[in-house]
């Protein structure tokens, strides 16, 4: 059995989908899941997050990107997640790209001789939809979306749909959209619950496992260089992790769990019943 790669993406920056690739890949790991996660950002907030020094780790994928090793080379076997880092110097990796043929594929190639070795492979695609963020949908079997609950959430997800269509069109036929993960979310506003209404009735997306709320310990645990989940931490963004992790994995979801992410089973009804309204609708 090979690897599931999921590509987390979305231009706009912001949205938590460094956040969402570390919790999702060490809740799978909880579970005896291997997982890679893939930093092709050339901000190396994800590498960073883990305890590495984005100035100093080598190799990096940019060190793939130009030839100078593969990434197998890349990994490093951390204690939650094996991780392929980025370093500073991946910004630059965007001109290299450009003069090479076939460019797109190069991590889909790259990927080839590890994805047996692996349950998961999660992709960390930078805030743009430059050649990197190409290179990691064309990697991709399934695409999740990140969003925070605000209006301009809209425009971010529709610029992306388009290149998603690009995408299958041109060099990866066979990629599906998994669905919206819904970030720093607040139920309190009522605004934040008609933006998700609006975002899944629009798209017609459906929303994977539960709105993770928003909580401090999120920005805090780049410093620990540990997840919140890895942490152990009790907050409901942990357990809303888990979920997300589980409904990746096609596993069921019990109401304990939903408890935990802070969800009651009324809370979870009233949310559920208001997607649900969206989809008819």
């Amino acid at each position: 059995m090979t690897a599931t790669v999921i590509a987390f993406a979305n231009q706009k920056g912001g949205v938590g989908k460094t956040t969402s690739v570390l919790n999702v890949a060490a809740a799978m790991t909880e579970m005896d899941y291997a997982v890679l996660v893939v930093d092709l950002d050339p901000q190396a907030c994800l590498t960073f997050s883990l305890g590495y020094d984005p100035d100093a780790v080598e190799p990096s994928l940019n060190d793939m990107i130009s030839g100078r090793a593969g990434l197998v080379d890349t990994i490093v076997q951390h204690d939650e997640v094996d991780v392929a880092p980025a370093s500073i110097d991946l910004a630059g990796a965007e001109v290299t790209l450009l003069s090479r043929t076939g460019r797109e594929y190069l991590l889909r190639g790259e990927l080839t001789d590890l994805l047996e070795s692996y349950d998961v492979v999660l992709v960390d695609c930078g805030p743009s939809l430059g050649v990197l963020t190409i290179n990691g949908l064309t990697a991709a079997d399934q695409v999740v979306i990140p969003v925070q609950c605000e209006t301009l959430s809209h425009r971010g997800v529709a610029q992306l749909l388009d290149t998603i269509g690009d995408v299958r069109r041109l060099t990866n036929r066979a990629l599906t959209v998994r669905g919206l993960l819904a970030t720093m979310f607040d139920p309190r506003p009522r605004h934040a619950r008609e933006v998700l209404r609006d975002l899944v009735a629009r798209y017609e997306l459906p929303l994977i496992g539960a709105p993770v709320r928003k909580s401090v310990r999120f920005a805090e645990s780049p410093t620990s260089g540990s997840t919140i989940v890895g942490a152990n931490t009790d907050v409901p963004g942990a357990a809303a992790y888990r979920i997300i992790a589980r409904d990746l994995l096609d596993l069921p979801i019990d109401e304990e769990l939903l408890e935990s992410a802070g969800w009651s089973e009324e809370r979870r009804d009233e949310i559920m019943g208001v997607l649900v309204e969206a989809e008819d609708g």
